[in-house]
């Protein structure tokens, strides 16, 4: 699968709400084709996205307008989500019409959120763009935008009708987005795809990001269609988030990206053997594996983040790859585990 040029559909199992995940390079311009497209569709993308991406989809489509927000995790907020409905209002979107997101994790979140909540839900498909939505976020239907500095604070799950996952679409990307992309793959590798971990610490990952790409989905398939809404399992699509988030959302001046921020929080939930490993590998990445940072302004933003009930949290460990522990904690009993990465 190292140079995958065929087409190959994951099916997510969700009773009515199951959908494909079409892999296959170059489908960007079977998207007319792959979805229904005859009808007013709304595309979102970022300024950061190349214009042909949409434009290619807007070409297809009955009826469509491109609607353009900032590159970056600024435009996940109320005011775009607000003005989008507004666009969609003013033209006369109504339930049969659709979304269609074109663009990494921010675009989909934002782009999903909107479809799940205009008229109280329209179809929405995903066309990511970055290694990151690629391997994680475009799928599973987790939607929503920030608040008040917290992530994901307001959201609904809404899956998509269709994901098209277009390889060649992550030649636009530099370095840093596409190792930032594969903290995520390295996540998914850890809890539950060991021979994928081994992948990364034998390096030829460049070789490998079809299978890469193409294992990640398959974990997330897995784990969403056992817990689609998250009471059990699918927090162990969380490890690494629970003190990353505290980061992102702290340190967001630092100008750290999301799975940049992920790499940092699996740090201290993987066992004293594996963490030298782990740290090679994500170095190899030229991801962070330590940073100045603010420990309590840090561990006061990850006591916002969502994923906490009452004094205590759900966390996903890690002692060997491919072997998962989810614990409950408190959260003074991670205060000491931020300090691991401190320097």
């Amino acid at each position: 699968m190292n140079n995958m040029s065929e087409s190959k559909v994951l099916r997510m199992e969700l009773g009515e709400f199951s959908y494909d995940i079409v892999i296959e390079r170059g489908a960007l311009h079977r998207a007319g084709e792959l979805f229904d497209l005859d009808r007013k569709v709304m595309i979102i993308t970022d300024d950061g996205v190349p214009e042909e991406y949409a434009d290619a989809v807007a070409d297809m489509a009955a009826e469509s307008t491109v609607f353009t927000v900032p590159q970056g995790e600024m435009s996940k907020d109320l005011g775009w989500y607000r003005a989008i409905l507004t666009k969609m209002l003013k033209l006369d979107f109504s339930r049969l019409d659709c979304v269609v997101a074109v663009g990494g994790g921010v675009v989909g979140d934002l782009a999903g959120f909107v479809a799940a909540s205009y008229m109280r839900g329209i179809d929405f498909y995903n066309i990511p763009t970055t290694v990151l939505s690629q391997v994680d976020s475009s799928i599973g239907g987790k939607t929503g935008v920030n608040l008040n500095g917290i992530k994901n604070i307001v959201g609904a799950f809404h899956q998509p009708k269709k994901v098209i996952v277009d390889l060649d679409l992550l030649k636009s990307l530099n370095t840093r987005q596409v190792c930032n992309g594969l903290a995520e793959a390295v996540k998914v590798s850890l809890t539950s795809d060991a021979e994928m971990f081994e992948l990364f610490e034998k390096g030829n990952i460049r070789e490998n990001i079809d299978e890469i790409v193409y294992r990640s989905l398959m974990v997330k398939k897995n784990v969403v269609e056992q817990d689609e809404k998250e009471q059990g399992l699918r927090k162990i699509l969380n490890f690494g988030h629970t003190i990353g988030h505290g980061i992102e959302s702290f340190e967001r001046l630092n100008g750290l990206y999301h799975g940049e921020c992920v790499a940092l929080g699996m740090i201290p939930m993987v066992s004293g053997e594996l963490r030298p490993r782990l740290v090679k590998v994500l170095e190899s990445l030229h991801l962070p594996t330590s940073i100045e940072l603010d420990v309590d302004g840090v561990f006061d933003a990850m006591m916002h983040d969502k994923k906490g009930v009452g004094d205590t949290v759900t966390i996903t460990t890690v002692d060997i790859p491919g072997h998962f522990e989810m614990k409950k904690v408190s959260f003074d009993e991670l205060k000491p585990l931020i300090q691991i990465v401190g320097k």
